[in-house]
């Protein structure tokens, strides 16, 4: 398992560099962190998915699973960017925030939701 979520947390590092650059970026010109989360997250999220899906947990990348992946993950992209607007929270603090959510909550469902083996 350690192994296991090594690899995944080594995608995330990528994905982290990604995701950052993008919500910088479309902050800078949208001025809004849910909008620029959202935005962010979507193009990070689909090479987190790829590349997970094929080097983490070595299955297919199918329709069903991108989608299911996708939309848990972009639930909780979206929850954490709207309860920034709400408190007014710092980018850095969404950024922060969204990172360390994502990298545990999206292990454990990648795991045993998205990637699971069938008995």
């Amino acid at each position: 398992m350690l192994k296991l979520f090594s690899r995944y947390a080594s995608v995330g590092v990528i994905n982290t560099l990604l995701h950052w650059s993008i919500f910088a970026l479309a902050y800078h010109w949208l001025n809004s962190q849910s909008l620029s989360n959202l935005i962010a997250f979507a193009v990070a999220v689909t090479f987190s998915f790829f590349a997970n899906a094929r080097w983490t947990f070595r299955s297919d990348a199918s329709a069903r699973r991108y989608v299911a992946f996708v939309a848990f993950m972009g639930l909780l992209s979206w929850l954490v960017g709207k309860l920034a607007d709400l408190a007014q929270s710092p980018p850095l603090v969404t950024l922060i925030g969204f990172s360390a959510l994502s990298l545990v909550l999206g292990f454990v469902y990648s795991r045993y939701c998205v990637f699971r083996s069938r008995p």
